[in-house]
């Protein structure tokens, strides 16, 4: 199978931003970027100590930020905008205002029936441009139980063709893991894939590698290990979307749409 045009455009950016360029090309190159996508790089190294432009893009915090020490408060995964966030009804959620899409085909093959395990329950979508921050951690303390990786499309995830295009997170590739947390309630965090070197990097799972010639699902199953809230999960090369499913009585949600929020920031509560 031929890979799509959106996949081809995004390998091609990806060499480019993985090409280390000499220092003094390299920093104009980091200097142009940041000043074109208006990053704030008050939490991180200076541009000149990133040798390509996918350091700069993956950059790590320079300093931690405080986790709230509450067990019962839920963290935002990643500095992103909420795009849409709501209710889960008849097998459907949305990724924008009246574009609705079927859950089940989201999850795929591997998670028959579990979108009826999360009827009634929250989803919240959180957008990441490429100004922010790119890498994804954990909302909450959750034992991993699986994880699929869904071969598909790189369209861009922004808000135009959110409007447009129908079944964007379907089409697109991403990264599905399945969740329990400490009150045995169900969760997804679906990591969707987008246009510009499109690659989805897990931070426990090397097996995991997107934009390449994978063609199938790949299915991972885990003996529920457990990852505490704030965890590092990886990160995205190029902005996407980080999707979260909870099971109905799970949690409170606490966001509204087009909220800007900030790793480590509040976002609900577990009932």
């Amino acid at each position: 199978m031929s890979k799509h045009y959106t996949s081809i455009i995004s390998s091609i950016f990806g060499k480019f931003a993985t090409t280390a360029f000499p220092l003094t090309l390299q920093y104009m190159i980091n200097r142009f970027y940041i000043y074109a996508m208006k990053l704030d790089m008050s939490e991180f190294k200076s541009p000149c100590e990133y040798r390509t432009l996918n350091k700069l893009f993956t950059r790590e915090l320079y300093e931690n930020r405080e986790i709230p020490a509450d067990d019962n408060i839920i963290i935002s995964p990643c500095d992103a905008l909420v795009s849409d966030y709501g209710d889960i009804k008849d097998g459907k959620a949305y990724q924008i205002k009246g574009m609705e899409y079927n859950l089940s085909e989201l999850l795929g093959n591997n998670y028959k029936g579990f979108a009826e395990e999360l009827e009634n329950g929250t989803f919240i979508n959180m957008y990441l441009s490429p100004k922010d921050y790119h890498r994804y951690h954990i909302p909450m303390d959750l034992h991993i139980k699986s994880l699929t990786h869904i071969v598909g499309k790189l369209y861009p995830v922004n808000f135009p063709l959110l409007l447009n295009k129908k079944n964007l997170f379907i089409e697109n590739e991403r990264v599905v893991i399945e969740c329990e947390d400490t009150k045995g309630y169900i969760h997804f965090l679906v990591l969707v894939g987008a246009l510009n070197v499109g690659k989805m990097v897990v931070s426990f799972e090397d097996r995991v590698n997107t934009n390449s010639s994978i063609t199938t699902p790949q299915h991972y199953s885990y003996d529920n290990f457990l990852m505490k809230k704030g965890d590092l999960l990886g990160w995205f090369e190029m902005g996407s979307t980080v999707l979260m499913f909870s099971q109905d009585g799970a949690l409170v949600s606490e966001v509204a749409i087009n909220q800007k929020v900030k790793f480590t920031e509040r976002i609900g509560i577990r009932k």
